[in-house]
């Protein structure tokens, strides 16, 4: 039964069909990896403010990538309900010394979670790996930065702005059908300007415009996004879906964010973005032991039959 490794390599001509190039990096798909969160802004929802200062950020992700992170995801814009805008300028001068860093010191893997061109050229020139955009490239020069920056990039679905996208959210088809003709628009609008399909990984944006019910019916529904046969990465960890069920502040939802990662494994997604790196390194571990082992009984039933 396989593994779960938790090493890079550098990436070599012809990377496999389930190896994403990561620049330098890639990253190897065939299994689920753990993307670990370093926001370096001081009003994020769960960590806001904790590792602002370089050291204590390198520290930290340090850390992470011992626990078996595949990905570092920095993030120098808050996108939590009611989170207030930051310039450009402000946001570049918040990660750019932090990616550089993470590339420099530790050879990180590192994800920019942004939707401003400024961040993404910049920080693709200093060793990003990949692009996360919660807004899908929809602010003004970000697909041509994308396209541009040779990068893979996350493309996420949200309903509205984060200042008001938890304002009564509603939908007129169920959530895992709007969710999926968004990403649709956005992966024709992405290959038309010229970013090839295989650079692309779809997020469904939990906790962004949608409810409780729509929270935990787009989970119980993901597999209807992998006819996509894109890498889903899937962000739950802390989030007030599971403060909402289990009546639990943010601090105590790591149970819970277990819980949601292992049925997200279970359910197609290959990239798992949390807090809390060992604990859930080891339970999609466990999810995905069980997953493989329910393919390989169906297939020695097929052959057999």
């Amino acid at each position: 039964m396989q593994s779960i490794p938790g090493a890079l390599t550098a990436a070599p001509p012809g990377a496999s069909p389930q190896a994403l190039r990561c620049g330098r990096h890639q990253l190897d798909l065939s299994y689920p990896r753990v993307m670990g969160i370093l926001n370096v802004t001081p009003d994020s929802f769960s960590d806001g403010g904790h590792h602002v200062a370089l050291d204590d950020a390198l520290r930290h992700a340090e850390r992470m990538l011992a626990e078996g992170a595949a990905i570092i995801d920095v993030g120098g814009e808050s996108t939590r309900p009611g989170a207030a805008s930051v310039t450009a300028q402000e946001e570049l001068d918040r990660v750019a010394p932090i990616v550089e860093a993470l590339v420099r010191e530790l050879d990180a893997l590192v994800s920019v979670d942004t939707s401003s061109a400024l961040v993404m050229r910049e920080t693709s020139q200093l060793g990003a790996g990949l692009i996360n955009d919660v807004r899908a490239l929809e602010r003004e020069g970000a697909l041509e930065a994308a396209v541009t920056s040779g990068l893979p990039v996350c493309l996420m679905h949200r309903q509205g702005e984060p200042g008001t996208m938890q304002q009564a959210p509603s939908y007129s088809v169920p959530v895992e059908e709007a969710v999926a003709a968004y990403l649709a628009e956005r992966i024709a609008v992405c290959e038309a300007a010229g970013l090839e399909r295989e650079r692309l990984l779809l997020d469904p944006g939990f906790g962004f415009g949608k409810t409780l019910a729509h929270n935990l019916r787009l989970l119980n529904r993901m597999q209807h996004l992998t006819t996509f046969a894109l890498p889903l990465l899937v962000g739950m960890s802390r989030k007030s879906m599971i403060g909402q069920v289990l009546d639990r502040p943010v601090e105590e939802r790591l149970h819970g964010g277990l819980a949601l990662s292992a049925m997200a494994v279970e359910r197609g997604a290959k990239i798992i973005r949390v807090h809390d790196v060992a604990a859930t390194a080891d339970a999609i571990g466990m999810a995905w032991a069980v997953c493989q082992e329910g393919r390989e009984h169906e297939a020695h039933e097929e052959n057999a039959g």
